[in-house]
């Protein structure tokens, strides 16, 4: 395999998550037909889903996680810290697109960054 590959993959990944998250936003939090639809949220479990997603944009619930786990990417060495920045990304992203992108933005930078940086040389 190719060293490219999972970047690439991951880049893929990264662009339908950002797609998806777009989705949301436009298809199920600002459009207007949810708003009389969710009078009576009992009736459509989308409007469920809409109300809780409401509280976590509200108390900042993604991108509060997103920032824990890129700052814990950056003392994780190793595959393990990487995929804390892979996991960073994907609370970043839908933070960044829904309304928390004040933080979001450190959440993305962070990540990005464990993921670009180089293996420490083992010293011995």
């Amino acid at each position: 395999m190719s060293r490219s590959l999972p970047a690439a993959l991951l880049l893929l990944f990264l662009a339908l998550w950002l797609a998806a998250s777009y989705g949301v936003r436009y298809g199920l939090m600002e459009d207007a037909q949810w708003v009389g639809l969710c009078t009576a949220p009992a009736e459509y479990w989308q409007c469920q889903v809409r109300s809780l997603l409401g509280l976590g944009i509200h108390f900042q619930v993604m991108a509060w996680a997103g920032l824990g786990f890129a700052l814990l990417a950056q003392f994780v060495a190793g595959r393990a810290g990487w995929w804390l920045a892979v996991l960073a990304l994907v609370f970043g992203v839908p933070a960044l697109v829904l309304y928390t992108a004040s933080i979001a933005v450190f959440v993305v930078v962070l990540a990005g960054l464990r993921l670009v940086r180089q293996p420490q040389p083992i010293r011995g």
